[in-house]
């Protein structure tokens, strides 16, 4: 399997309630490495942007406003076959069918503010990095 870089994004339901470490712990378990991580507060310009591709769906105005309701910590995660492993990692998008021992199991409120987002394909991973880090920010 082939060295990945895929994008991670600790919402803010998870910054708020103190579980970044927690998180991150999960993705190194994994073996994923954090090669690039920062705390940021997305702009609304910045959200719609970023989820644009979701801009007709009826959720996308809530998924701004929660997007933007708080920090998140946007980082970059390395490894063999890291997209998928981070979405394992993660688990289903709905907490109710999360796996137990994944991320939303454990954490997610509901599921949309499930504590994390992660690139679905290698084109979105190399879009998602480039929307939040420079080359030069990429420490691997």
């Amino acid at each position: 399997m082939a060295v990945e870089r895929t994008l991670s994004i600790i919402k803010p339901d998870a910054t708020r309630r103190n579980l970044t470490g927690k998180i991150i712990a999960k993705f190194e378990d994994a073996g994923l490495r954090v090669v690039a991580s920062r705390r940021i507060r997305l702009s609304q310009a910045e959200a719609e942007a970023f989820y644009g591709v979701h801009k007709e769906r009826p959720f996308f105005k809530d998924l701004v406003q929660f997007m933007i309701s708080g920090p998140v910590v946007v980082q970059v995660l390395e490894g063999e076959g890291a997209i998928q492993k981070n979405r394992d990692v993660m688990g289903a998008t709905n907490p109710a069918n999360a796996a137990a021992g994944t991320i939303r199991k454990e954490f997610a409120e509901s599921i949309e503010a499930n504590s994390v987002h992660g690139s679905d394909a290698p084109e979105t991973a190399a879009n998602e990095i480039k929307f939040f880090f420079r080359d030069l920010d990429i420490v691997g």
